[in-house]
């Protein structure tokens, strides 16, 4: 299993969400990301060497460093604002 480190950006968002529900959905989905880091959708341009995960209404933004072993949790954004 991977190690999952998470990024201050990342905090402030998932500290913000009130839905207990949606919190869990999230938390769930890292779950699933921590027992298999390449489950993610690979980013192209910009973002590439990220994946996402899609956790409805939002993005669920991370990379995976394969020689480490730690994925590391960058945002949680509404795929509007993208």
């Amino acid at each position: 299993m991977v190690e999952v480190e998470f990024t201050k950006e990342f905090r402030f968002i998932f500290s913000k969400i009130k839905d207990a529900l949606l919190k869990q959905k999230i938390i769930n989905q890292i779950k699933k990301i921590k027992n298999n880091p390449s489950v993610g959708k690979p980013m192209k341009n910009v973002r590439k060497g990220t994946r996402e995960l899609h956790v409805k209404p939002f993005r669920l933004s991370y990379i995976y460093y394969v020689d480490k072993d730690l994925v590391c949790l960058l945002d949680l954004y509404h795929k509007k604002k993208q």
